[in-house]
């Protein structure tokens, strides 16, 4: 779901078009695949053997379901002879797989229940592979990895552009907790339909059927019966079974708290090198980096890319080695008094540990300002990605910060903004800024620099509606009508709730290394004669990555780096 497709125009989708052609025989093949036979490629009977070798062959009937949508156990198909029809829960037509094609989506790697009904439309053979059988497949085949992954992330993205999927959102634009549940499928790649309560005449239709009021809002509309009202995150995936295929009963190898750049790293390196792997993350994988614009500093991405598109590469990527990952599930305890670690969960559930990896990152500071909790996801924002700019389009914003992410916010949001404020509190950008968004900023004739500036007050009823900052160099105050602030200003690590499990330093962010000196270690009871590894904390098999380590550098790239390194020395304690 996270592949470029710019190239595919758009007067037609790559979906309809198959539809529209006859697949039952493989076409001369160009030098490269075209859009529709990377959606849909079929197997060459080579191909089709070394993939029946892992499976089943088995006869299938007319009208025979072989997939419900919902169902937890979501088996991999080739068709062999006949053709199997895919709908969504509204039986609208997705697409018919015939000779040499095969079934499934992201869905399949993630474990997750599936969004569509297949059914067999002509009677035939299909090879069958479970999950298990399907992940060890693109484990060990290089050529059949390729073909299968790219299929399976265009095949959710294409169901994302098309609004097909088993979750309906009712909301309004203005409102926070909206905002809050589609950022959540979106940054989970999950296929939603929205329904805009402020302007779609079908919304009190629905609001009716299911008997909910404007005070329930928002409504999601769950696999197209569950109707769950201003639902938590947690609840939207509990419903939707993002977390079904985990096993917490037994104990891992690493467990991994945090699904940023720096955890996702350490779950692909570990996962890739036979370790048991289990991450646990509080809201949505990709961290403050998978809310990113833009990132065009990192390694091999040239022309940039979206952190969401970065982050989701990197989940997917853990996943195909086997890697599992509990979504809206956060750490509320490290129980490190005792081997294996005990982590306690939301809810009261708990998960054990040989060694754990802690990569909760850090969040932005939230100013001491009057009313700004009323206002955050209502013109108060942490995030600057597509969903928060198209409501701020044609308007003036503000963008408080001077580091990196708040310059790629800046330069983003100015694309479809009348006019960014950028305000910060310093006498300018070189200091804190990368000099390429520096210069885009200074030639962006509609981003206008104040420095030495900061906001003193914010105003509105219900959602943001004015806001006052004062003049540093002159103490003026100035008042404009702005309804949208994009809050990127300093670094608060997430280490409350470690509860001194780990030593920290003056600025709450953990010791790791060498930053322990021997009164620390002794401090801590530090119980080897070995002094801790880099990266290690005041325990021994615990380690901390990416910004919520103290001397962390801010970068997408020490982050995955950082991941990895700790797991080459997590290798070792667990051999100690």
């Amino acid at each position: 779901m996270f592949l470029d497709v710019s190239g595919w125009g758009v007067r037609q989708s790559p979906l309809a078009l198959v539809n529209n052609v006859d697949v039952s025989e493989p076409p001369l093949r160009p030098t490269a695949p075209s859009p529709a036979e990377r959606l849909f490629p079929i197997l060459t009977d080579a191909q089709i053997a070394r993939i029946a070798a892992r499976g089943r062959r088995r006869r299938v009937a007319l009208g025979e379901v072989l997939v419900d949508a919902g169902a937890r156990a979501v088996p991999f198909f080739v068709v062999v002879s006949g053709e199997l029809q895919v709908s969504d829960t509204a039986e609208t037509l997705i697409v018919r797989h015939r000779r040499g094609q095969f079934s499934g989506e992201v869905s399949m790697m993630t474990g997750r229940r599936a969004m569509a009904r297949t059914r067999v439309t002509e009677p035939g053979e299909v090879i069958e592979l479970n999950r298990e059988q399907l992940l060890a497949l693109v484990q060990t085949d290089a050529e059949l990895s390729t073909i299968l992954m790219r299929a399976f992330m265009l095949r959710r993205l294409e169901l994302i552009a098309r609004d097909l999927g088993d979750v309906v959102v009712l909301g309004s634009t203005h409102c926070a907790g909206t905002l809050r549940v589609k950022e959540f499928l979106t940054r989970n790649g999950h296929p939603f339909h929205n329904i805009d309560l402020d302007r779609d005449a079908e919304a009190q239709e629905l609001l009716d059927q299911f008997h909910v009021s404007e005070a329930d809002v928002p409504v999601v509309i769950c696999r197209g019966d569950a109707v769950l009202r201003n639902p938590s995150n947690s609840q939207i995936a509990e419903c939707l079974g993002f977390n079904d295929a985990i096993d917490q009963t037994r104990v891992s190898d690493l467990v991994i708290v945090g699904a940023g750049p720096a955890g996702l790293a350490a779950a692909v390196y570990g996962a890739s090198e036979g370790l048991d792997v289990l991450v646990l993350e509080s809201g949505s994988p990709g961290g403050q980096a998978g809310s990113s614009s833009r990132i065009e500093n990192y390694l091999g991405f040239p022309t940039g890319i979206s952190g969401l598109d970065l982050t989701g590469r990197a989940y997917a990527q853990a996943q195909k080695f086997g890697a599992q990952i509990m979504i809206a599930k956060g750490a509320t305890h490290l129980a490190c008094d005792r081997r294996p670690y005990e982590v306690l969960i939301a809810e009261g559930s708990r998960v054990r540990a040989r060694a754990v990896i802690i990569a909760t990152g850090a969040e932005y500071r939230r100013p001491p300002l009057a009313k700004l909790s009323q206002f955050e996801g209502a013109g108060v924002y942490y995030t600057a990605m597509p969903m928060e700019a198209q409501l701020c389009a044609g308007e003036d914003v503000i963008v408080v910060g001077g580091g990196n992410s708040a310059g790629q916010a800046a330069v983003f949001l100015a694309e479809t903004a009348r006019r960014v404020h950028m305000l910060v509190r310093a006498d300018g950008l070189a200091d804190t800024m990368s000099r390429y968004l520096v210069r885009r900023i200074e030639d962006n004739p509609a981003i206008v620099l104040r420095t030495r500036a900061e906001i003193v007050a914010l105003e509105g009823d219900g959602h943001l509606e004015q806001v006052r900052w004062r003049e540093g160099r002159t103490g003026d105050v100035e008042t404009r009508d702005i309804r949208h602030v994009f809050m990127m200003t300093g670094a608060v690590p997430n280490t409350g709730w470690l509860e001194r499990c780990v030593l920290l330093d003056d600025k709450g962010f953990i010791k790791t290394g060498p930053e322990l000196s021997k009164d620390d270690l002794t401090a801590a009871g530090w119980p080897l004669t070995r002094p801790p590894y880099l990266l290690e904390t005041s325990r021994p098999g615990v380690f901390a990555v990416g910004d919520v380590r103290g001397g962390n550098i801010k970068r997408v790239a020490s982050a995955v780096g950082e991941g990895s390194i700790a797991v080459a020395l997590v290798h070792q304690v667990l051999q100690q």
